[in-house]
């Protein structure tokens, strides 16, 4: 089993790496359904005007060196250098790093010679690359590009700067390089020296990081060829949240094992290696089975979604998970049985009865005072969840997170002489219905409404299709492209004065970076009010078959429902209030209703399986409880300590999006395993005891208990 999953993951991750960048889509705007106003408009430009589904525009400035106004001689000498960009082939460089098979980017790009600003201290020029700009082949095009630029303008004594979005993207993931690789270095040693402290072995701390790197691996590259055979392209951030998400609840699995296998070891010193861990898999092995199925169920409901991004993103995650859980099943305790007691070598805990820990006193404290922690636990959650007041969504790009490159700071300078959406226009594609050609004259009208529209600051000649069918106008807006200002420019005013303009017997339709987003909210408002409901009737469902209790779902959904809202509402206090932020990134609540509540029902569950388990045993239910927490809080807190530290590395990205996901994940994580497992749910179980389990409660079994218990455990 090992040498086979070895095999598999490194062939699986090696065809992953050839042909993810093959698999993922370069925008957002591809993700839109047909029937929204931006997605018609990118058809037009793609059937009229030549525009490819893979192009990466850029802007170029081009300027003086010592900052004079540019003279005439200095404009034909930008168009004669243009001239000859836009003739020479870039070709890709290569690496000795470079994987067989991989794509060839070597292309010849499109240059044209934009506007000059109106003090003539810069003329801009528009470059079209094609690829995904994610893929190191395609930035390293780019980067010969503009090398090339810099170098023969430079020889005429002219500067170049570049921005867009390919330019922002290379100085992103160049000026975050080092930070990244830092960051990934802390949490792999944080992850390995938690798992020192618990276990006190060096092969239970790298074992665990092995395993799921083998499965990570070849589930990573499943979803890959998966999507490649399906025809289906994933969005450029599915590969890494993919990785993310399978090494936190990989770590986590493999936990729940080893801390009952190591119970297991303790309470039969006699019984060998193997038999250990096939007890262990056959037993743990259904929490962990409920608790990923548990996450497929959320994620598949994601297929149902209009935004395709979403509908994407959920069958890859759910695929990627399933891997994760046959590898829980097959590989983990293949080295759990193949390690033995050699897997804590060289702690001695195994000969001996571990002291009661803090563990112990949370569980005897639980069973004395489940109101004091009732109350507690609601009193935190219900402060964190009045964050949820006025809390609003930003369907921007989520900006670079306030990242000093020098794409940022060309924009700047080209913003404070033209319409700051300059470099990003906003465009209105009008088709004929009529038969009748389409000339600058027929659209005239409609162009000088535009300009009257307060926001838009300039309106740029008309462009005509080859066939006369199709006519482009572009509208400079005096707002970002990519705020909220724009989409609610373009949502409203512009596309009122489209309609209310429009020359007879025409189509038109408002694209661009503002217009995509406009329809993205709502896209996305409409889905999440189906994901919702339907993520949560599949969740309870699974609760109810594998718990066998209907008070007993119940609790645990309304137990990760605070702790969903309440984590939702901490992330509007910090960025929205705090930080001032336009307000929370437009996909946070799915991804914290889907990881929060799936992930942390994981915890939910374990803790569940346990009390059920400590019950079935002759005593009071208050007694089980702290049998239960004693035994299982050790192995939540490490897992969700584990699980939040591999999501709060995202917290560090210089983009603003990603940083909420990683901050909101990690404390909904930390909120989901310290408060709602190990507190709320075991005292709300002390409470309610042998009831919680209704109508099939848990009977106690004769027999004297497997081991002593440390202290009596008071009940009234």
């Amino acid at each position: 089993m090992i040498a086979l999953w070895a095999v598999l993951g490194i062939g699986l991750a090696i065809l992953g790496q050839m042909f993810v960048f093959r698999a993922t889509q370069p925008g957002d705007d591809g993700f839109l359904p047909p029937s929204y106003d931006s997605a018609a408009a990118l058809r037009i430009s793609e059937e009229s005007f030549g525009a490819r589904p893979d192009s990466d525009p850029l802007t170029v400035l081009v300027a003086r060196s010592d900052g004079a106004a540019l003279a005439a001689s200095d404009e034909r000498v930008i168009e004669e250098v243009s001239g000859r960009l836009a003739r020479q082939e870039v070709v890709m460089p290569r690496n000795e790093d470079d994987l067989p098979f991989s794509e060839d980017h070597s292309q010849t790009p499109r240059v044209s010679v934009g506007m000059t600003a109106p003090d003539r201290s810069f003329r801009l020029l528009s470059v079209e690359l094609k690829g995904n700009p994610q893929d190191p082949g395609v930035q390293g095009t780019y980067k010969e590009f503009r090398e090339r630029a810099r170098a023969e303008f430079r020889e005429a004594g002219l500067r170049t700067g570049f921005t867009g979005g390919l330019a922002t993207t290379v100085d992103s993931a160049d000026a975050e390089e080092t930070r990244s690789a830092v960051v990934g270095a802390v949490v792999l040693g944080l992850i390995v020296l938690l798992h020192v402290l618990v276990f006190r072995s060096v092969l239970a701390a790298l074992l665990p990081l092995l395993a799921v790197t083998i499965i990570g691996s070849a589930a990573a590259g499943a979803v890959v060829m998966a999507s490649m055979a399906a025809g289906v392209r994933l969005a450029p951030s599915t590969p890494g949240l993919i990785n993310v998400v399978l090494m936190g609840i990989g770590v986590d699995y493999f936990l729940f094992l080893l801390f009952r296998f190591r119970e297991q070891l303790r309470s039969h010193p006699g019984q060998s290696g193997r038999e250990a861990a096939t007890e262990v898999a056959g037993r743990v092995g259904m929490a962990v089975t409920s608790a990923a199925l548990t996450i497929v169920a959320a994620f598949a409901t994601l297929g149902i979604a209009s935004f395709g991004q979403f509908r994407v993103l959920g069958p890859a995650i759910a695929v990627s998970v399933l891997v994760m859980l046959l590898g829980s099943l097959t590989l983990m305790p293949a080295l759990l049985a193949v390690t033995g007691r050699r897997m804590f070598w060289p702690s001695r805990v195994l000969g001996r009865e571990p002291r009661e820990g803090m563990a112990g006193r949370l569980g005897r404290l639980t069973a004395r005072r489940p109101v004091t922690l009732l109350l507690a636990s609601l009193v935190l959650l219900g402060a964190l969840t009045t964050g949820l007041a006025g809390i609003r969504m930003d369907y921007g790009q989520s900006g670079s997170g306030g990242e000093r490159t020098a794409a940022v700071e060309t924009a700047e300078e080209i913003s404070r002489a033209l319409p700051a959406g300059a470099s990003d226009p906003t465009s209105v594609l009008v088709t004929t219905e009529d038969g009748a050609p389409l000339g600058a004259e027929r659209v005239a009208g409609l162009a000088t409404a535009l300009a009257r529209v307060p926001g838009v600051g300039r309106v740029a000649p008309t462009v005509l299709s080859e066939d006369g069918k199709a006519a482009r106008i572009d509208l400079l807006l005096t707002v970002e492209s990519g705020g909220q200002q724009a989409r609610d420019l373009v949502s409203g005013p512009v596309r009122e004065t489209v309609r209310a303009n429009l020359p007879a017997g025409t189509e038109a339709h408002v694209g661009g970076t503002a217009a995509v987003f406009a329809d993205i909210a709502v896209a996305v408002d409409k889905d999440l009010k189906v994901i919702f409901p339907v993520a949560a009737v599949l969740i309870a469902v699974i609760l109810l078959v594998l718990l066998r209790s209907v008070l007993a779902p119940v609790v645990l959904m309304l137990a990760v429902g605070l702790g969903f809202a309440a984590t939702l509402g901490a992330s509007a206090l910090v960025f929205q209030h705090a930080l001032d932020r336009p307000g929370v990134d437009f996909t946070l609540p799915l991804v914290l209703f889907l990881f929060v509540v799936a992930l942390g029902t994981d915890y939910n569950i374990l803790i569940s399986d346990r009390l059920r388990e400590e019950m079935e045993r002759p005593g009071p239910a208050r007694a089980a409880v702290a049998r239960a927490v004693r035994h299982t809080a050790p192995a939540i807190a490490t897992a969700g300590l584990v699980l939040a530290a591999s999501f709060g590395s995202l917290a560090v990205s210089p983009h603003a999006g990603t940083q909420q996901i990683g901050f909101a994940t990690a404390l909904g994580i930390l909120l989901s395993a310290m408060v709602l497992s190990i507190v709320l749910v075991p005292a709300l179980a002390a409470l309610l005891g042998r009831s919680l389990w209704w109508p099939v409660r848990p009977r106690a079994r004769g027999g004297a208990p497997r081991r002593p218990e440390p202290a009596k455990v008071p009940v009234g």
